[in-house]
Formats: structure tokens, C-alpha cells, sequence
């Protein structure tokens, strides 16, 4: 008998984002799990989001109900990693620009605009219509390189 994984991953990033909603200074005991912590959920965000980016670019068959799972994960992954922009955490083993600790407003409209257009995929996905789908990926992407432009080192 066939089980999906999807059911334990759901509760998962449930669980996740309730501890996303805690006081961030008390989720991490040094800076650098901080850093981890972002830098892992980033890691997840992108690979579910990528994997409906690939379908929209064609580079792999589409496949609606893997989209519409992929989306839902990455718009629930995509309120993660912000509350691994702490204190302390500007240094280190990051690709982080230190002016995000200066601009903090900025930085967080920013990751506000991502996740709006990362919920437009999820509600493109789940309709299924891969114009729809294409169309809102195209804004996710822009949002992500926008952010990525001003607050990633390289």
C-alpha cells in the first residue's frame, strides 16, 4: 500500500510555523543557529518553489496536483526563515547584506511582497490552469530577485 509523505509534511510545517510565531530571541541559543535556521528554510522554500517553476518553464511535464502540492508547501515554508533575522546573526556563516539589521522595515516589506505573490502561486496552482500558474511564478520570481538584489551578498 502506496502512503504519501504529504500528510506528516503538512504537520510538520505546521508545527514550524506555530514555533515561527514564538518570540524569535527564544527559539535560538546563538546567532548561528539563527543562520541555520533561515538559511534551511530558504533551502525548503526554493526547492518546492522551484519545482512549480520548472513546470511553468516547461523544463519538466506538468503535473497539477504536484504543483498544487509543491505551491502549498512553499507558501507555508515561505513565512519561515524570517524569524532567523535576529540580533547577532548579521555575522557569520551567511549571505545576509548587514544593512538588512539597518533597514529592518525594508527588508521585512520586501519578504511581505515574496510571500503575497507566493500565495497568488498557491492560488494559481490550485486551479490547475498552467497559463495561471506561469503567470504567477513570473511575479514570485521577480519579488525574489528583488530582495535577493538588495539583501544577498554574493
Amino acid at each position: 500500500m502506496h502512503r504519501s509523505f504529504m500528510p506528516g509534511l503538512m504537520v510538520a510545517a505546521g508545527l514550524a510555523t506555530l514555533l515561527g510565531s514564538t518570540p524569535a530571541a527564544a527559539q535560538f541559543a546563538k546567532p548561528e543557529d539563527a543562520i541555520k535556521y533561515r538559511k534551511a528554510g530558504m533551502t525548503m522554500m526554493a526547492t518546492h518553489f522551484g519545482r512549480v517553476a520548472a513546470m511553468a518553464n516547461g523544463r519538466v511535464p506538468f503535473d497539477a496536483k504536484a504543483a498544487a502540492d509543491n505551491a502549498e508547501l512553499a507558501t507555508m515554508l515561505s513565512k519561515l526563515p524570517f524569524a532567523g533575522f535576529v540580533d547577532g546573526s548579521d555575522k557569520g556563516d551567511t549571505k545576509a547584506e548587514p544593512k538588512i539589521w539597518s533597514e529592518m522595515d525594508k527588508f521585512r516589506a520586501a519578504a511581505s511582497k515574496m510571500q503575497d505573490e507566493m500565495a497568488k502561486v498557491n492560488a494559481a496552482a490550485k486551479t490547475g490552469n498552467i497559463d495561471a500558474i506561469k503567470a504567477a511564478v513570473g511575479g514570485t520570481g521577480q519579488a525574489c530577485k528583488a530582495c535577493h538584489d538588495s539583501y544577498r551578498k554574493e
